[in-house]
């Protein structure tokens, strides 16, 4: 299974209420561009799974628009995933090609590094609307393989 990671776009500040801060301008900028960088890619997920959060629905709205994909809220992606959640998460899904999540850090960091078998979740920092693939066909520590991480700036 293809595994691809998106942290949210850049959203506003912090102002008293995590849940519901919105992207900026500049994070629907971002959103767009990882959206149009799927279409031209042919990035399309079986499955598309989204946080909660207001920042994370929004930029998997956007980019579900590019992909054709309805982004389904998944309540786990929400700050404070680990990579054992998500390997629960993600085992009823094995028999699917592609997955993408959209997420925040350290959680995706962290999952990232787990699947590619590295000692330390910040060896893997991923940026405000990066996109990264992990080949996992098992998904179990280690046993994934980088097939790309995109800083927005480059999509």
């Amino acid at each position: 299974m293809i595994i691809y990671f998106l942290r949210h776009a850049d959203a506003e500040d912090f102002s008293g209420n995590d849940f519901e801060r919105k992207l900026t301008p500049k994070g629907h900028d971002q959103a767009e561009r990882v959206g149009n960088f799927c279409d031209k890619y042919s990035i399309t997920p079986e499955v598309f799974l989204t946080s909660p959060l207001v920042r994370a629905r929004q930029t998997a709205e956007i980019v579900g628009k590019k992909t054709g994909v309805t982004p389904v809220i998944a309540d786990w992606l929400a700050c404070g995933m680990t990579p054992a959640t998500l390997i629960e998460k993600l085992q009823p899904l094995a028999t699917k090609s592609s997955v993408l999540l959209v997420g925040h850090e350290p959680d995706l960091s962290t999952a990232v590094s787990h699947l590619l078998g590295l000692p330390e979740p910040g060896n893997f920092p991923i940026r405000k609307a990066s996109l990264t693939a992990i080949d996992a066909p098992w998904l179990e520590k280690g046993s994934g393989a980088l097939e790309f991480s995109i800083p927005p700036k480059l999509l």
